[in-house]
C-alpha cells in the first residue's frame, strides 16, 4: 500500500522553492510514494530571521493538520529549524510529522560516531544547537561549519557552493573528527552525492531525509501501529477547549479543522 506525502515549504510561494523540490524528491521517492510539495499562501520568502518563523508557523500547523483531514498519511515541515515539529505532533492524531533537522541527525546517529553539520551562515548556529540539544544529540555533535552563503545563495552557482560546501566538510573531518556530513539546509539540496563520493564518509542531504524518514515511519505505523505518542509531550489540547473558546471565530484560517 503506497503512502501520501504533503512536503509543506514554510515560505511563501512567491519564493518559488516547490518546482525544484519536488522534481529532487521525484528522484528518490518509493515508486508507490505519491508526495505534494506546497508552500504557504503568504509570509516570508525565507525563514532565516526567527521573526520570519514566528510568522509562518500559524500558517504552517494550519497546513498540517488539514493535510491529516485529507487523508495523508504524513507530512513534512520543510526547513532545517524544524519549525512547528512538535506543535504539529501535538494537534495531529494520525499523521506522521517529519522534519529535516530531526531526521537527519537521527540517520547520522546511527551511520557513525558524530557528525558534523554544514550551515549557510553563522547566524543559524545557535538555534541548530538548540534542536540539537532538544533532540539529545548534543554529544554526537562534532561541529556546526558555516559557508557564509544564504538559502537563495545555494543553487545559484552550484560550482562555488560544492567548492564551500566541500572545503567546510574537509574541516569538519580532518580537524573536528566528524564521521558523517549533514547538509543544515534544504536548498543544499544535490550536493551530497558527489561530496559522499570525493570524502568517502555518508553526506546527509536535507531533504532525503525526512523523505525517507516519513516513508519508513508510515510504514511503521501501517504495519505496527507505532505512531506519535498521545501522552505527555505530544498530548492534544482538548477540542473542547477549542470550541468554547470560539478559537476557529478569531483565527478564520483554523475553520473547518477542529
Amino acid at each position: 500500500m503506497g503512502s501520501r506525502i504533503l512536503w509543506i515549504n514554510p515560505a511563501s510561494e512567491v519564493a518559488a522553492f516547490d518546482k525544484p523540490i519536488a522534481e529532487f524528491i521525484n528522484t528518490a521517492k518509493r515508486v508507490d510514494t505519491q508526495v505534494d510539495v506546497v508552500s504557504l499562501k503568504r509570509g516570508p520568502m525565507h525563514l532565516e530571521y526567527y521573526y520570519y518563523e514566528a510568522l509562518v508557523l500559524s500558517d504552517t500547523l494550519n497546513r498540517v493538520k488539514r493535510a491529516e483531514k485529507e487523508g495523508y498519511d504524513a507530512a513534512i515541515i520543510g526547513c532545517f529549524y524544524d519549525p512547528g515539529l512538535r506543535e504539529a505532533r501535538e494537534i495531529t492524531d494520525r499523521i506522521v510529522i517529519a522534519a529535516p533537522a530531526e531526521a537527519s541527525m537521527l540517520i547520522a546517529a546511527g551511520l557513525g560516531h558524530r557528525f558534523s553539520i554544514i550551515v549557510g551562515r553563522n547566524k543559524w548556529i545557535p538555534q541548530m544547537y538548540e534542536n540539537v540539544v532538544k533532540y539529545g544529540l548534543i554529544s554526537r555533535l562534532a561541529s556546526f561549519e558555516s559557508v557564509d552563503l544564504g538559502v537563495y545563495d545555494f543553487q545559484k552557482d552550484k560550482s562555488e557552493t560544492a567548492r564551500r560546501i566541500r572545503k567546510a566538510a574537509e574541516r569538519a573531518v580532518h580537524e573536528k573528527l566528524a564521521e558523517v556530513i549533514i547538509l543544515g539546509c534544504t536548498m543544499e539540496f544535490g550536493f551530497y552525492k558527489k561530496l559522499q563520493e570525493e570524502l568517502n564518509i555518508p553526506v546527509i542531504d536535507a531533504i532525503l531525509a525526512p523523505l525517507k524518514y516519513a516513508e519508513f515511519m508510515v510504514e511503521l505505523r501501517k504495519n505496527f501501529g507505532w505512531g506519535h505518542s498521545k501522552i505527555c509531550g505530544y498530548e492534544s489540547p482538548p477540542i473542547s477547549e477549542i470550541k468554547e473558546w470560539k478559537l476557529s471565530n478569531q483565527y478564520p484560517e483554523m475553520k473547518g479543522l477542529w
